[in-house]
């Protein structure tokens, strides 16, 4: 059982997991940081850092590690996974098998399933139908700099305003401001799709279009965002603030997103499966090009930049074949 005041687990010790771990232990909350990898979790706890996925970011004391879920899950007030998607559904069905009872559950995971195309609120709905506080942590937040301790920001959704503020109050600090939304669907989608933009980000800078391009890019990704946002039940002014724009922007336009390099080392002339490699981590936009367009055809909502992203990823088509088609729409209204 993980000791400290107002307890809490963090499921998945990637880079993000881990720096919400930190960040959690910093705010004074006792946390446990959980891995199924023993040998991974054996390393955490003799270097006191991760050091693969998140090198110089030291555990606070009140952070300790698990390969055991149930004793992960014991007795604390709040689990947060941070997995990435392809493994949520796995995870919460290790949570459910391990008849722990929950007080409270979040996540930080983000996309849509592949293969059913829901978002993670309506996993957790099948595997976990628990009457119990539920939400969802997004926004512009680059592990390494929250790890790091430099000042960030990001939004907490839920259905239940007091858990959404209790959970926003408890991992705030000096350098690191929760704000809170019951727009769960919204800042899910916001999440699920900015990652596939910032691939598209990647192979326009690679390409060395500048910057009409790439502003250009942004404001009908973050266009398109906001219609499949809507058809799907979001709120339009979510996508104007941290979840949408906020994350949008940073991740296409700083290089330690995952996928604006993988879009780069695709304008480089690399492979997907080169890219990827070299990466070394889950490039999630990778899979949330084709979840994405599966939901947006499903709906009939038109993502033409998403719809040449995975022509790019999946078909063959080069990324300037891809630009030359986006180009070649017909005109219409911006707005409407």
């Amino acid at each position: 059982m993980v000791t400290g005041p107002n307890p809490v687990a963090v499921l998945g010790a990637g880079s993000w997991g881990t720096a919400l771990a930190i960040q959690l232990a910093r705010a004074g909350r006792g946390t446990v940081l959980w891995s199924r990898d023993r040998a991974q979790v054996e390393s955490l706890a003799c270097d006191r850092a991760n050091r693969r996925y998140l090198p110089g970011a030291d555990f606070p004391a009140g952070l300790s590690v698990t390969a055991e879920l149930t004793h992960a899950l014991d007795g604390v007030e709040d689990v947060l996974v941070a997995v990435p998607s392809h493994a949520f559904r796995e995870t919460l069905a290790a949570i459910a098998a391990s008849g722990v009872p929950l007080r409270g559950l979040a996540w930080a995971t983000k996309g849509f399933e592949l293969e059913t195309g829901l978002l993670p609120h309506q996993v957790v709905a099948e595997v976990l139908p628990l009457d119990l506080p539920t939400g969802v942590l997004s926004g512009p937040t680059f592990a390494a700099e929250v790890g790091a301790g430099l000042p960030s920001a990001m939004t907490i959704a839920s259905a239940s305003a007091d858990y959404a503020r209790g959970l926003a109050e408890s991992i705030t600090t000096e350098t690191f401001r929760a704000y809170t939304s019951s727009d769960i669907i919204g800042v899910e989608v916001g999440g699920a799709t900015k990652n596939v933009f910032a691939i598209g980000a990647g192979i326009s800078d690679g390409l060395g279009f500048g910057a009409n391009t790439r502003i250009a890019l942004l404001t009908r990704s973050l266009a398109e965002m906001t219609r499949l946002g809507l058809a799907v039940g979001a709120r339009r002014d979510t996508f104007m603030g941290l979840a949408g724009m906020g994350d949008l922007v940073l991740t296409c336009t700083d290089d330690q997103s995952r996928n604006r390099r993988f879009g780069l080392a695709l304008a480089r002339g690399q492979t997907a499966r080169q890219a990827r490699r070299d990466i070394g981590q889950v490039v999630e936009g990778y899979f949330g090009a084709r979840s994405v367009r599966l939901v947006a055809k499903r709906l009939d909502v038109g993502m033409p930049i998403v719809e040449q992203i995975h022509r790019v990823l999946y078909e063959g088509v080069s990324p300037h074949d891809a630009v030359a088609a986006l180009m070649r729409r017909p005109v219409m209204a911006e707005l409407g």
